[in-house]
């Protein structure tokens, strides 16, 4: 609400610098509201210097003096540790005093802390009672994850129709995640009919209010020629977009347009680049991207033990594929020691996460006895698992 009403200030001709002055007038002359607008420019340093001491000073003004808005955003302080010390519990002390005196952003934020059980006892039937309190009063946060909890059926019966309904409402009112989720949902037909065409409509609005997912579910859409046409250079801008945004899925699929020199010239140590960034990220697909790079030579120079490195990585953050790969190099003896067993134990782990080279080679070691006792009848257990994932190797008469 601070953030609208500040922006309709600017488009009627005033410069922030202007509309400090006025706050600041009216907050001295015992306006609470004024209070926590000016509180918001110090907090944020628009028209002013940022000045965060000030910001908690004058938010704290403003909720004693009874706006419930200010309290709200006193409470964000706390919450976030921004110019106080960090203190769940006063933030919802604050959330709480915030809705009750009809602060809609009070009421979905205190809704958050129940449904994480965030210093008040996990309640979903009251979060959703605060989220529902949320939207009728005007914030599309809280309309936002109502249809998540519709959709989830947390704290509520799960509703498809009302999940729908309820993002489309934070949409509509600026939501970017909201958006997001709606995008979602008519792209994989997920709790609403398939629609591609939709799906393209809600991620290009999420993506043009800063949501990353959203700028990823559109590069997604370019680069499968759904609802749009097939354009592999959009879907490289938007995959960029999301990964400027901190998406950590973009920048992998970035660099493996990098890769395969789909919508940019093929740049081997571009895609290098992407997948270290995605890696660092935490998304563990990408470190085993980067590790089969390393594996390979490709654009970076052959060098096994990165590679076995990266596929640690990729293994211990719960990719098949790069438990797969690892079990492969000690296999091997790749950039490790070789170790027979070790590989059994990660070609394992790998079959048991459904990738098809994980459970052949798995067989592979029992067919041979190798890093443990030959079982030709596990062999056979394995060699048909691969064969059912699609590895045409472990398909025996």
């Amino acid at each position: 609400m601070l953030k609208k009403l500040l922006l309709t200030a600017l488009m009627i001709g005033f410069c922030f610098a202007d509309i400090a002055e006025y706050y600041k007038e009216a907050c001295e002359g015992g306006d609470a509201g004024a209070c926590t607008n000016i509180g918001f420019m110090y907090s944020n340093g628009k028209g002013v210097k940022q000045d965060l001491a000030k910001a908690i000073e004058l938010y704290t003004k403003a909720c004693t003096g009874r706006d419930p808005g200010g309290c709200s955003e006193l409470g964000l302080m706390y919450l976030n540790g921004k110019g106080v010390k960090q203190d769940m519990a006063k933030a919802a002390e604050l959330f709480t005093k915030a809705c009750e005196g009809g602060d809609a952003g009070g009421c979905d934020k205190l809704g958050i802390m129940y449904v994480n059980g965030v210093v008040v006892k996990q309640d979903l039937a009251k979060a959703v009672g605060l989220f529902t309190k949320a939207c009728e009063w005007g914030d599309a946060g809280g309309c936002g994850n109502l249809g998540f909890m519709y959709s989830k059926g947390r704290g509520v019966q799960q509703n498809s129709s009302k999940a729908v309904e309820h993002y489309a409402k934070a949409c509509e009112d600026g939501n970017a995640l909201g958006c997001y989720n709606l995008g979602f949902m008519y792209h994989k037909g997920k709790e609403a009919e398939q629609n591609s065409s939709k799906a393209v409509e809600y991620y290009t609005k999420a993506c043009k209010d800063g949501n990353a997912p959203g700028c990823y579910g559109l590069g997604s859409m370019y680069s499968a020629g759904q609802g749009v046409a097939l354009d592999y250079a959009k879907a490289a801008e938007f995959y960029a977009k999301a990964c400027e945004g901190g998406y950590a899925i973009g920048c992998g699929a970035l660099g493996m347009m990098y890769e395969k020199g789909q919508g940019a010239a093929q740049d081997y140590a571009k895609a290098a680049e992407y997948y270290s960034k995605a890696c660092d990220k935490g998304d563990a697909v990408w470190c085993g991207a980067l590790g089969m790079m390393y594996e390979k030579g490709k654009g970076i120079g052959t060098d096994p033990s990165k590679a076995a490195e990266y596929y640690t990585k990729a293994c211990d953050k719960g990719d098949a594929g790069g438990c797969g790969d690892l079990g492969f190099m000690y296999a091997n003896g790749k950039g490790v020691a070789r170790d027979s067993s070790k590989a059994v134990e990660l070609y394992a782990k790998a079959c048991d996460g459904e990738y098809a080279l994980g459970c052949y080679f798995l067989g592979v070691m029992y067919d041979g006895g190798v890093g443990t006792s030959q079982d030709s009848s596990k062999a056979a257990e394995y060699f048909k698992k691969a064969c059912e994932l699609g590895e045409e190797r472990g398909c025996r008469p």
